[in-house]
Formats: structure tokens, C-alpha cells, sequence
């Protein structure tokens, strides 16, 4: 196995305020009043928190993050994908977590690129096979597809812009790290 550390260890009381929190924002940032609407729905930025919190926690954390934090979104807020999120957002955010801590674990930031990459891919090939086969047609799936690729690409940017430039991932480990 490999001899990763997470900044935070798994049930103590900060990893669940810091997870519960993340999944908060997630489901807030599922309602359509935080979101961009384009042609036949709605651009969301829940991907930033994912691939955000996905980068900080370990991959338990980042699935309830993800995948439970878009399933609540969605049951809350527009039912019919809350599956697709689940398991779309869910492997989306395990797969970052990983690679984010396991991959080129000497430069971060590189590291963290290829993983929001990744994720990305995830997210976009999740809710293009969700629409087409579970809720919708093909062809709609198609048609959403650029802006699937729009809302991955702006939650991979901003995520690496808040952890890195913006200096959260540096500031996270040193307020948070454990003993």
C-alpha cells in the first residue's frame, strides 16, 4: 500500500465539519439560483467543491462530498439525475482524491492538474451517458455536451486556482494537519 498521509485523519471531529461542511456547499451550489441557465438547463460551479474538497480530503471524504452531496443536491432541488450525480460526482471525486494523493506526489500541483483532468473527463462522460440513457434521449445528451465540458473545465480552473494561486491548500494544511 502506499504510504500517503492525509492532511486530516478519517472520523475525527474536523475531517466531519470540514466533510459535512464541503457537502453543505455542494448541495448549495446544486440550486439553480447559483447556477448559469444555457440551453436546455442549467450550468452548475458544484464541480469547484468537489474537485476542491476532493484535492484536500482523502477519497472517503471526497465521495460523500461528491457523490452524496450531488445526490442531496439533486433530490432536493431536480430529482430526476440524483443517481447519475451520485455515482457521476461520487467516482468523479474518489478518482481526484487518489490521483491527487498518490500521483507525482512530489509536485502537487501537477499532480492535482492531472487528477481535476481526469475528473473532468469522469464528470462529463457520467452525465452524457446518464442523459442519454436514464432521463433523456441521445441527442439531448449531445446537445448538452459542451456545456458539460464548460462546467468540468470551470470547476477544474477555479478549484486549482483557489488551492494553489489563492494559496488554500497550503493555508488548509498547515491550519489543519494533525499531530
Amino acid at each position: 500500500m502506499s504510504n500517503t498521509t492525509y492532511s486530516v485523519r478519517r472520523g475525527s471531529i474536523i475531517w466531519l465539519t470540514i466533510t459535512a461542511l464541503f457537502m453543505a456547499m455542494n448541495i448549495l451550489l446544486s440550486m439553480s439560483v447559483f447556477s448559469l441557465p444555457v440551453p436546455g438547463g442549467h450550468l452548475y460551479f458544484n464541480d469547484v467543491i468537489i474537485d476542491t474538497a476532493a484535492i484536500l480530503l482523502d477519497p472517503v471524504g471526497a465521495f460523500i462530498v461528491g457523490g452524496i452531496g450531488a445526490f442531496l443536491g439533486d433530490a432536493f432541488f431536480y430529482p430526476a439525475p440524483m443517481f447519475v450525480s451520485l455515482v457521476t460526482h461520487g467516482l468523479q471525486a474518489i478518482v481526484v482524491s487518489l490521483i491527487a494523493h498518490r500521483v507525482l506526489q512530489k509536485k502537487p500541483f501537477l499532480s492535482s492538474l492531472i487528477a481535476v483532468t481526469v475528473g473532468a473527463l469522469i464528470m462529463v462522460a457520467g452525465y452524457t451517458l446518464g442523459r442519454a440513457f436514464v432521463y433523456s434521449t441521445p441527442e439531448y445528451a449531445i446537445i448538452k455536451l459542451p456545456f458539460q465540458f464548460l462546467q468540468a473545465g470551470v470547476g477544474a480552473v477555479v478549484s486549482l486556482l483557489l488551492l494553489y494561486p489563492m494559496r488554500l491548500r497550503s493555508t488548509f494544511d498547515r491550519v489543519i494537519r494533525q499531530p
